[in-house]
């Protein structure tokens, strides 16, 4: 990186078939990184690297090129576009400093982008907007701009006009800015309270070079920091040639090869190897400086969303910014193909739910099952398409579920008294579990002395409460709950006649750990709890002509219309719908509309279940099959 120049990370996102990634290969090409744009068509794009991206002409992974135009850095970061991969959209804009919002000219605002903008909004992030395809046949850049200002927000403004607007010859011709105007300017748009407009074709490249000049003039970048300790991000873990590489934006300081630097509190990993991404390609470097992205090897602990080196400064920008993923609603179990690769299937499963936090992996050795979380349907065959080329197992999945939970509707209480039948365990725990309020997690208590038994013993506690409440009596997970423990004692370590240590006459962490989860699930029982499954918020605009044979289908999905605004020849529906039915309307709503249906969904709240509760496979030793008959409870429990 130059001496005094600034950098900038930058996010190009849009709904799917916007043209975002045909976009980012004509930045690419006017910056001088590619020899010719790619095409999408052709499945020869830069960014879009996995065999299933380039089968489907969607972007699932983010990727990153870095490039220079005029004084400024641009890392440049391609993100999905498919509703199912909006979590992978949130992770990417942890570390921008502003993003491009791309507009059809054509199709105009879709339902993904009015996702994408609120997510944009909600973090306060500048955005520039880039309404594409103006080449295309029934461009119509006029009225997209109408929708933009109605439906994205009325902070968005023009900074040019198009000429030929539906022929190859269309072309952009942008407004004349005087120094004061473009100072004020300049100041909005970085505070996020305007938001730009510039008309194009990411085909013939009309327009692409006047959004370089106006990212390069208008977005706020980051100046390189020296004598300050490395801070970053880390956003993304990949698998390359068998190793594993770590993605991350440095913040503020200089990450250097050697270096030993925390994640979120933990044990310092050092910084084996360093890579930095420059015009297109990652070249083997021994320091990347502040507002870089690094390629990182040696963090083999680092997952998504990790922040490393000390509390970010104030100085820092981004300190403030940080996207709360929401979590997948759904699961599926998968299946290998062939039973020889059910090791290896699991094997490579374990691998990819270790990168990544937003994927849940559940296995039932009972049942002999494994199952993945999901937002949606295409990733299924994100996984499959991972799995076969990246680790040769082919796998097929079973039908989509809900996750669902179990909420208290109770008090509860259980205590076991060491050496008092049927206790098998050489421990004592007395354990309350009480309801708290919806989101407010996970409390532990104590109405003993702290000092009562060895802080080892405290943690495995802790440790059987967490197992159990994350499999209550139905199998689900119990959140909002405060457990108090009420009673504890312990046999200290003993042996006979001076000999080694004795376990069968001293307690032991796996004693209170064992013993923990069968008093808890025995609490759990006595306060009772409802299975409650997960309900998205939805918002529906269709043309009014079609809105009779649109609440018919939602009433067959279970979709519950809260509030219905008519206005002009268009109606906006409102209202809740189960998540599990979530994928059958999104796939029914075009048929219904001709095309002109938007519809944007997710996870609201929870609600209680009617008829028998719906049950989920352990993943984990039943300790309420137990609890019925304590007899039955040998020294021999597996661990928890």
């Amino acid at each position: 990186m130059r001496a005094g120049s600034k950098t900038l990370s930058l996010g190009i996102v849009a709904h799917v078939d916007a043209g975002k990634t045909s976009l980012t290969e004509r930045v690419l090409y006017e910056a001088g990184v590619l020899d010719h744009p790619g095409s999408v068509d052709a499945g020869d794009t830069q960014t879009d690297s996995m065999a299933l991206e380039r089968r489907r002409g969607i972007t699932i992974r983010s990727a990153v090129v870095s490039f220079d135009w005029r004084s400024t850095t641009l890392n440049l970061i391609d993100t999905p576009g498919h509703s199912d991969f909006i979590a992978e959209v949130e992770r990417a804009l942890t570390v921008l400093d502003a993003a491009v919002l791309v507009v059809s000219a054509v199709e105009g605002v879709q339902a993904q982008t009015l996702v994408l903008m609120r997510a944009l909004q909600r973090l306060a992030l500048p955005v520039v907007l880039f309404v594409n395809k103006v080449d295309r046949a029934g461009a119509d850049p006029d009225r997209v701009l109408e929708e933009i200002t109605t439906r994205l927000g009325p902070e968005a403004f023009a900074l040019g006009q198009v000429t030929g607007a539906g022929t190859r010859d269309a072309a952009y011709l942008p407004f004349e800015v005087g120094a004061a105007e473009l100072g004020e300017l300049r100041r909005t748009v970085r505070a996020a309270a305007a938001h730009p407009v510039l008309f194009g074709s990411a085909i013939t490249g009309a327009g692409v070079t006047d959004l370089l000049d106006t990212l390069a003039t208008l977005l706020p970048g980051s100046a390189p920091e020296t004598g300050t300790a490395p801070r970053g991000t880390v956003f993304k873990v990949d698998r390359t040639d068998g190793g594993r590489t770590v993605l991350a934006r440095v913040r503020t300081g200089s990450l250097r090869v050697r270096d030993r630097v925390e994640l979120d509190g933990r044990p310092a990993e050092k910084v084996t190897g360093l890579r930095l991404f420059d015009r297109g390609r990652l070249v083997p470097v021994d320091e990347v400086r502040a507002g870089r992205i690094a390629a990182v090897s040696g963090w083999s602990a680092a997952r998504i969303g990790d922040r490393f080196g000390d509390r970010l400064g104030a100085g820092d920008r981004s300190a403030g910014r940080a996207v709360e993923f929401s979590r997948p609603t759904l699961e599926t179990v998968v299946d290998a193909v062939r039973p020889e690769d059910v090791v290896a299937m699991y094997a490579a499963l374990t691998e990819l739910a270790d990168q990544d936090p937003l994927i849940d992996l559940r296995r039932d050795d009972g049942r002999r099952e494994v199952a993945v979380s999901l937002y949606g349907e295409v990733q299924k065959e994100v996984i499959a398409a991972v799995l076969a080329d990246e680790y040769g197992v082919e796998v097929t999945f079973r039908p989509t579920t809900s996750i669902c939970v179990e909420r208290l509707t109770g008090v509860g209480s259980a205590a076991q008294l060491i050496g008092v039948s049927p206790n098998p365990f050489l421990a004592q725990v007395g354990l309350r579990v009480e309801p708290l309020p919806v989101g407010a997690g996970h409390e532990f208590a104590l109405e003993i002395e702290l000092g009562s038994m060895p802080p080892a013993f405290f943690t495995a506690v802790r440790e059987g409460i967490d197992a159990t409440l994350e499999e209550g009596v139905h199998g689900w997970a119990v959140p909002d709950a405060r457990v108090v423990m009420t009673h504890s004692g312990y046999y200290p370590r003993q042996s006979h006649s001076h000999a080694t240590f004795d376990k069968a006459m001293s307690s032991t962490a796996q004693d209170f750990r064992s013993l923990t989860r069968l008093v808890l699930a025995e609490a759990l029982v006595e306060a009772g709890t409802v299975v409650c499954a997960p309900i998205h918020r939805f918002e529906l605009e269709v043309p009014e002509d079609t809105l009779s044979s649109v609440l018919g289908e939602l009433s067959r999905h279970r979709a519950v219309p809260l509030e219905t605004t008519v206005s002009g020849r268009s109606a906006l529906l409102a209202g809740e719908v189960p998540a599990d039915a979530v994928h059958g309307v999104q796939q029914r709503i075009p048929h219904l509309t001709r095309g002109e249906g938007v519809f944007t969904s997710g996870l609201d709240h929870y609600a209680p279940t009617t008829g028998p509760a719906p049950t989920r496979g352990r993943a984990r030793p039943d300790p309420f099959a137990q609890i019925g008959d304590w007899t039955r409870i040998q020294r021999s429990w597996p661990a928890g």
